[in-house]
């Protein structure tokens, strides 16, 4: 007598996400789809554009296993619905019988209201001040309350972490691991100063992941804020940094636009500015061992041919070059 299978590996079954698998998840929720579907741009969790019929398109995320917690997701959706409660323009998902995660088989999912619109011109000093004046409103109720089941943005979660993990899986080749290993301590002894240099910031709930291409900008010119998904505590220059571009010379006015239009809503702590640099040096060493550990999944693969090449390993020891001798820098400068 055989034995009766066990519930499906979530892992397996993520992996081999199948066209029937969203659009019985989303029919098991109620909604009746018309059969369309369009993968959207994301490598971490898997969403999709779905067709409804009668109605507006929705946007189904199929959560990657073991990445989060339910809790630390529960937390994020929390967050994102505090915000739009404060009619901050946030995509929020949906709570459908009370519920804004749902289990559908193996899969987590979640479903919010399908947003277009294009990337914001960031060469315009008023949608700078638009952009700061909405991150500080987020930060103005991200400040009511801390995270709990949500990490820190800190030196060794995205620095130290990440240095082991490249290092400890043979990422890192072999002629350069030992250059690898001397570049980053030097580069995160430099890092932790920056932070020591900023004082006692305030740790706040953050988006923590707030670049142009988490804004949309409708045909009416209306702001969209999406994607939550790295929500985390830091500091308030966190969802600030990541608009800079450019020289020095030309981050500065970009930088006084932001700050222009954030200190309308809150003040913000100028020591803050010490943390540009050390955080980029941060996103760029949390960056390269995050394709690393999704190196097994095959979506990972193309999305990235170039990932495991002598050349990226090259490139990436440059990159951490450079931020040695920017982090060193003093800090754009800003009169609040």
């Amino acid at each position: 007598m055989t034995e009766p299978a066990g519930p499906p590996d979530p892992v397996l079954a993520y992996a081999d996400l199948r066209p029937d698998d969203i659009l019985a998840s989303l029919e098991n929720l109620g909604f009746h789809c018309d059969g369309r579907f369009l993968a959207l741009n994301s490598y971490e969790n898997r969403v999709y554009r779905v067709g409804i019929e009668n109605q507006p398109p929705v946007v189904a995320k199929f959560y990657r296993p073991a990445r989060w917690s339910d809790d630390a997701i529960l937390e994020e959706h929390r967050f994102t619905s505090e915000l739009a409660a404060q009619e901050i323009p946030v995509v929020a998902p949906l709570a459908i019988d009370g519920q804004t995660l749902h289990h559908c088989g193996p899969f987590r999912v979640a479903i919010s209201p399908w947003r277009g619109g294009r990337a914001p011109e960031l060469d315009e000093p008023a949608m700078l001040r638009q952009l700061g004046r909405l991150v500080a409103r987020m930060h103005l109720q991200g400040e009511q309350r801390p995270f709990r089941h949500r990490p820190v943005l800190d030196v060794q979660s995205y620095g130290d972490a990440s240095r082991d993990y490249l290092l400890d899986n043979n990422f890192i080749p072999e002629n350069l691991a030992d250059v690898y290993e001397g570049v980053v301590e030097d580069l995160l002894d430099r890092v932790c100063e920056s932070f020591e240099r900023a004082g006692n910031h305030r740790t706040i709930r953050l988006h923590g992941d707030f670049h142009p291409g988490n804004v949309l900008v409708s045909e009416s010119g209306q702001l969209h804020i999406v994607d939550f998904d790295d929500a985390r505590s830091g500091p308030a220059i966190q969802d600030l940094w990541m608009f800079l571009s450019g020289d020095r010379e030309e981050q500065t006015p970009q930088l006084a636009s932001l700050l222009e239009g954030y200190e309308e809503f809150r003040r913000f702590d100028a020591r803050e500015l010490h943390l540009v640099e050390a955080l980029r040096t941060l996103r760029i060493m949390h960056y390269a061992a995050w394709i690393a550990r999704r190196w097994e999944d095959p979506a990972f693969k193309i999305a990235f041919p170039w990932f495991d090449s002598p050349r990226y390993w090259d490139e990436h020891l440059l990159s951490l070059r450079e931020q040695a001798a920017l982090v060193r820098e003093l800090p754009l400068e800003w009169r609040g």
